[in-house]
């Protein structure tokens, strides 16, 4: 390809990018949350209980959720699409739920590979 069809190219995909962004979080509310173990573990952990109440996913009042996986990498999903994602995992036996998490094992959440999540 000649060098100005390239750099015509990238100019687009970052203005495509940049506005299809822009656009998803405009006026949203999003959730940010982010694990220490992920990117070791692999797995990802979605609260939904803590202290004797619904907490997390259940009671999030979010657009979307922004899980960061690693130092530099995170991943977005709408909440609605994040709760069937789970639902369905938890119904194939990808994910468990009530797995003990957060401060003094407090919370409970589903934990499922953050291969599964995505995919």
């Amino acid at each position: 390809f000649p060098s100005h069809d390239i750099k015509f190219d990238l100019e687009i995909g970052v203005l495509d990018g940049e506005t299809w962004f822009h656009e998803l979080v405009t006026g949203k509310k999003v959730e940010v949350k982010s694990d220490r173990r992920t990117q070791e573990t692999r797995n990802v952990y979605i609260e939904y209980w803590s202290r004797g109440k619904p907490s997390g996913i259940s009671t999030s009042q979010s657009d979307y959720y922004v899980y960061k996986v690693a130092e530099d990498t995170a991943i977005i999903i709408s909440t609605i699409q994040l709760k069937k994602k789970l639902k369905q995992l938890v119904e194939e036996g990808k994910a468990r739920m009530d797995v003990k998490g957060g401060d003094n094992n407090t919370s409970r959440g589903i934990l499922c590979k953050l291969n599964d999540l995505i995919c």
